[in-house]
């Protein structure tokens, strides 16, 4: 019993568990990454509340704080209503959009350049990302062009036969000299 006993004592005793040390090696302990993702939220929410938390800020900073965070949801959701109302009134909608293209060119590059300023380098990352974009579906245009032209049959360049590819010389030959018969010997 002493042998069995020491080796027990080894694996489990002494308030050790070796098995269990050895297996969060492989694998976390699911109770303490509980208690570390319990201490992340919390830290999460503390530095959030400490955001709004009213810290000596006068009643007119706390306004603007609401009125800055309106300007995106206010226009995300004018936006859908702009089309809820297209589809309910339409000529209500054309009439107020007759109205906007009255508007003068230099007011709508004063209106972009507001907005430009107010999204800041969010607005300007995005915006050369999609011109980028353009930029690479222009080029590839004249090739879709081409094939479209091709396709179409109104293209003079080289076109693909109807029965199938442009002959292959070599290919030919080769045809050519397997179809032929065997030579004779005598």
């Amino acid at each position: 019993m002493g042998i069995i006993e020491r080796i027990l004592t080894a694996i489990f005793g002494e308030g050790r568990n070796v098995l269990r040390e050895t297996a969060e090696v492989f694998r976390e302990n699911a109770d303490a990454g509980a208690e570390r993702s319990k201490e992340v939220r919390l830290a999460t929410l503390a530095a959030q509340s400490a955001e709004f938390r009213d810290s000596g800020r006068s009643r007119f900073d706390q306004i603007m704080d609401g009125v800055n965070r309106l300007p995106r949801p206010v226009m995300a959701l004018g936006c859908i209503g702009m089309v809820i109302v297209a589809m309910i009134d339409p000529i209500w909608f054309s009439a107020r959009m007759a109205g906007l293209a009255l508007v003068p060119e230099p007011l709508w590059w004063l209106l972009g350049v507001i907005v430009s300023f107010y999204f800041g380098a969010r607005h300007q990352a995005k915006g050369q990302e999609f011109q980028r974009s353009i930029a690479q579906s222009l080029s590839r245009v004249p090739q879709v062009v081409g094939a479209i032209e091709r396709l179409e049959g109104r293209q003079d360049g080289p076109q693909i036969a109807p029965d199938g590819p442009p002959s292959n010389a070599a290919l030919e030959a080769w045809r050519a000299s397997r179809d032929a018969p065997p030579p004779a010997t005598m």
